[in-house]
């Protein structure tokens, strides 16, 4: 197999790569949020990862064959030589774009997931609470600042 032949798979399995990020974005912008669904797109999107580095490993076994350096100059170089740089520099720009896209997935997944904590801990603190008194008036002025926080 040719190195463009090569960035051609890299590149198709990465663009399917970059659809599951921006459908997990979309699962996690919702206003209801479907655990299954992410469980999903969280275990597609772990066997594209191992698919994607067991690519970038055979590229750069045969990159080191070869005789090019290791890293980027190596693979500009192996790209040149091989009639394919352009393949190569938008394979790259597209890899920048699925890691930003990742870390943007994460941030939303700490945004969820520092939200979840603040409503358990709302609702932990307005378990030890009681909800009405002895005289059986509504006591949710007690829980004022708890909700505050929520």
């Amino acid at each position: 197999m040719s190195l463009a032949q090569h960035i051609a798979r890299q590149r198709k399995h990465l663009d399917d790569f970059i659809v599951l990020l921006e459908a997990e974005r979309e699962s996690l912008s919702s206003a209801q949020v479907d655990g299954r669904q992410l469980s999903e797109q969280a275990r597609q999107k772990q066997a594209l990862i191992q698919q994607l580095e067991r690519l970038e490993s055979q590229r750069l076994v045969a990159q080191r064959k070869l005789g090019y350096g290791e890293g980027s100059q190596g693979a500009e170089t192996a790209a040149t030589d091989a009639h394919c740089l352009e393949a190569w520099l938008e394979f790259r720009e597209r890899a920048l774009h699925a890691k930003q896209l990742n870390q943007f997935n994460g941030l939303l997944i700490g945004a969820r997931l520092n939200q979840n904590q603040r409503i358990l801990d709302f609702l932990q603190n307005a378990a030890g609470q009681a909800l009405y008194g002895p005289d059986g008036q509504s006591r949710l002025g007690s829980l004022g600042s708890v909700a505050s926080r929520a």
